[in-house]
């Protein structure tokens, strides 16, 4: 399904980035991704990757800084790593109140989930505009669509994906790039980790599937998505969240 493409995944050291890494490199991309902190988890998953006969690569990036990814963009267009897919998945969150959120945190918030993919996606498009090819997909969350009781800064920094998604797919669209949008709900694992108890059983009592989904279920989507085989599917947020 991306046999000999590159792909480069944001976040990919995290939950559903790991996952999808995994599952671009079954499926034959040669997957480039970033990490911030989590350097072991990344430089393990590049050895399993490459272990197991794929190929993977991973490389430290703080996507706040414009610099950065600029600099990472023509290191890979200087080793002849053409990224035809660019997959927005960094992000951060923190479970706090309204009342006691202060400006700072306010703006963590709002300069990895928001300012990141703006970053990352302007230095990345510019070789899929000059190729009149490619496919990005952004990672949204639940929370920035239903009236839910989670963080208002992480609710918001995510319902800022949609019209980026929509935007952005429509100003692209001339160079026959495409631009979508997963929205995972619950799942088992990832940020979701941080989600308490009560909120978790409340979800499955009013999913029509009656559980959180997998990391891997968000993934195979993001991967589909990403691919020739959804080149009709163009500025869409699509649920992955069991019916909610």
């Amino acid at each position: 399904m991306h046999e000999g493409r590159y792909v480069f995944v944001t976040g990919g050291s995290g939950g559903v980035g790991q996952a999808m890494v995994k599952i671009f490199a079954r499926e034959g991309a040669k997957v480039l991704f970033s990490y911030n902190s989590q350097e072991e988890p990344a430089k393990l998953l590049e050895k399993e990757i490459s272990d197991s006969g794929g190929w993977a690569k991973a490389f430290p990036l703080d996507v706040r800084s414009g610099k950065q990814c600029r600099e990472l963009a023509e290191k890979f267009e200087k080793e002849g790593w053409l990224v035809d897919v660019l997959v927005n998945n960094a992000a951060v969150t923190e479970i706090m109140p309204f009342a006691l959120l202060e400006e700072e945190d306010w703006d963590k918030i709002m300069e990895v989930n928001v300012k990141g993919p703006f970053l990352v996606t302007k230095a990345f498009i510019r070789g899929m505009i000059r190729r009149k090819k490619g496919s990005i997909v952004n990672l949204g969350s639940l929370a920035g669509h239903r009236l839910l009781e989670v963080p208002v800064h992480y609710a918001t920094s995510k319902s800022a994906m949609l019209g980026f998604t929509l935007s952005l797919a429509r100003e692209m669209g001339k160079f026959g790039i495409r631009v979508n949008c997963v929205v995972p709900g619950l799942l088992e694992g990832g940020v979701s980790a941080h989600v308490p108890e009560k909120q978790r059983e409340e979800f499955c009592k009013y999913c029509a599937s009656h559980r959180p989904g997998t990391l891997e279920e968000v993934a195979e989507l993001a991967v589909f998505v990403a691919s020739d085989r959804a080149s009709y599917i163009n500025a869409q947020s699509i649920f992955v969240d069991g019916g909610f």
